[in-house]
């Protein structure tokens, strides 16, 4: 009995290190194993922001007084407006604010002043981009207070008579544009297309080229007398009619269930649409190709899949990430995808308006088109 023992420890002693060899020898999985739960601590515990300050504010200001001055001081002081220099119309800061340059607009009128001191309770327009009802919640907030502090601060003396128990002097009216009642869906609905495209094209394309080696018929696509383009072309197209396919249910549930508005142009969303999928195809495709198996290529998928959905801004708000974090986050085609997305359903926005963040999709398409034929003659070769 005790020999028995003995030799079935022993055999189980065997397995063990054997697993453990083939799991240090497996270097992927093992960086999985110990990259994933660092980039998680590391993008949650320093990226993640909630309360974005430092908001890309344009103030369009007619009047210059010590009243509109103290406003203005106690809200770049609150440090949640960064006030932009560059606009000084209304047009040309409804421009940016559709773009999604700034995310507010301070409007003074021209005789604010002289209302104001007629007791006349002039009113101060600030316009907020409330695609992202998170992002701008505490700012729009703050308003309140910020006024209020000013108010106490500013009408002492002979001014204290301008304060009434009915109403303050003057008032900040908030309008919250492209989205005036917060229903987040509107937001989620259009990011949650590009991070269901990203979570299953890449999957599935990253194991093409594994599973072809895995059932043994990688031999016979090297007999055949084709090219790396048209092998390519040919394995991803299946894919692009599934990844429209899914798009176009996604959009019919959004406006069936959710309401979510459409006010662009259907086509411009589609073809950009048809460019982030081909991107994406041609990164799976990529992936396959250095991977040895369909379980590596899902590993790095899955790799690459949880910093899209983090620092996209699809599930915190973008700006509330430090720099680093924004710079890792203008890498990913997915950043540029639902800011087009956002602002084709919500905005209205035309291909201009579009354009500065259709060329980053077109460029990452370009380069993965190219990296996936370079990646996929060299293991013809």
């Amino acid at each position: 009995m005790n020999n028995i023992l003995i030799l079935s420890f022993s055999r189980w002693w065997g397995i063990l290190v054997k697993e453990f060899i083939q799991l240090k020898r497996d270097r992927l999985t093992f960086a999985m194993i110990v990259g994933l739960p660092i980039i998680q601590l590391l993008l949650f515990g320093y990226a993640i922001n909630t309360d974005p300050k430092q908001l890309p504010t344009a103030i369009v200001s007619g009047d210059s007084s010590t009243f509109t001055r103290s406003f203005l001081s106690a809200m770049k002081y609150s440090n949640y407006f960064h006030f932009e220099e560059n606009y000084r119309d209304e047009a040309s800061a409804l421009r940016a604010l559709k773009k999604g340059d700034i995310q507010f607009i301070v409007s003074i009128p021209a005789d604010f002043t002289r209302k104001l001191l007629r007791e006349e309770h002039p009113k101060i327009l600030v316009e907020a981009d409330a695609t992202d009802p998170i992002a701008i919640g505490n700012a729009t907030a703050a308003l309140g207070n910020i006024v209020s502090a000013v108010i106490y601060r500013d009408f002492k003396g002979p001014l204290q008579s301008l304060i009434t128990q009915k109403s303050a002097p003057y008032q900040v009216v908030t309008h919250k544009m492209f989205n005036p009642e917060n229903i987040t869906s509107y937001n989620i609905v259009p990011g949650l297309m590009g991070t269901i495209l990203t979570m299953t094209l890449v999957m599935m394309t990253a194991v093409a080229i594994t599973r072809e080696r895995e059932r043994g018929t990688m031999e016979n696509l090297l007999s055949m007398p084709v090219k790396s383009l048209e092998v390519i072309t040919g394995k991803i197209i299946p894919y692009v009619v599934i990844g429209l396919i899914q798009a176009t249910l996604i959009l019919i549930a959004a406006r069936l269930l959710f309401n979510v508005p459409f006010l662009g142009n259907l086509g411009l969303l589609y073809a950009v649409i048809l460019l982030f999928i081909t991107g994406n195809l041609m990164l799976g495709i990529t992936l396959s190709s250095f991977a040895r198996s369909q379980m590596q290529a899902i590993q790095m998928a899955v790799f690459i899949q949880l910093p899209s959905i983090l620092l996209s801004g699809f599930m915190f708000p973008f700006r509330g990430m430090p720099d680093w974090a924004q710079f890792l986050g203008n890498l990913l085609p997915l950043t540029y995808f639902m800011r087009i997305a956002r602002g084709i359903l919500l905005k209205g926005n035309g291909f201009v308006d579009s354009w500065p963040n259709i060329w980053p999709l077109l460029v990452f398409s370009i380069v993965m088109m190219i990296i996936g034929v370079k990646c996929y003659h060299k293991t013809l070769d």
